[in-house]
Formats: structure tokens, C-alpha cells, sequence
């Protein structure tokens, strides 16, 4: 087997031109910005909803975990 065709082989299949994978698409910055802000919603809806179900199948975990924030409520000093 000629030495072309084992390296050939032996090199994982990568493309003739380069791609970029993670070049930004330009757009309007306010409208980057409003879409960050809706997924950041998106993502603290999905967040307070997972607490609440934890709270509702662990009622013992969730009790103590009240217990202590208001232990650390009471000794917060100003």
C-alpha cells in the first residue's frame, strides 16, 4: 500500500474549505440583547418551577431547608 493512501486513511475526513462554527451572526445589539432577556426568563421560569416540584416530593427537605433560612433570617444583623 502506497504511503499517500495510508495517511490518507489514517487522517479523520476534514473539509477542503474551513467552516466557523462559532462566528456570530451580526445583528441589531438590542435585539441580541431582548432575546438574552427572554431566555434568562425563559430559564428562571423553568428554575422556580423544578424548585417548587422538588418542595412538593421532598416536604421533610423543603421544611428544613425553610427552618434554616429563617434561622439565618433572625440572626442577619444590619
Amino acid at each position: 500500500m502506497p504511503d499517500g493512501e495510508k495517511r490518507k486513511r489514517d487522517q479523520p475526513d476534514q473539509p477542503d474549505a474551513p467552516v466557523q462554527q462559532d462566528a456570530p451572526v451580526q445583528q441589531d445589539p438590542e435585539e441580541t440583547d431582548a432575546a438574552r432577556r427572554r431566555r434568562r426568563a425563559q430559564f428562571l421560569r423553568e428554575l422556580h418551577e423544578a424548585k417548587a416540584l422538588r418542595d412538593r416530593v421532598q416536604p421533610r427537605r423543603a421544611r428544613a431547608a425553610r427552618m434554616r433560612q429563617a434561622m439565618r433570617m433572625r440572626t442577619f444583623r444590619w
